[in-house]
């Protein structure tokens, strides 16, 4: 639960970064964030509802 709830804090950091390179005007860093915020928000989303895998 840990990992999804890091996970979770990462995605939305990167939903931050993509407001402030929008308003920067920068969009090659809003795509970077935007695909992050994407990737990152998914597997804290899976991870949040599955559960972590054990080892």
């Amino acid at each position: 639960m840990a990992i999804g709830i890091t996970l979770l804090i990462v995605a939305i950091l990167c939903a931050l970064a993509v407001v402030r390179e929008i308003k920067r005007r920068n969009f090659f860093a809003v795509g970077f964030a935007g695909v992050a915020f994407l990737v990152f928000g998914w597997f804290s989303v899976m991870t949040i509802i599955s559960g972590a895998p054990s080892i």
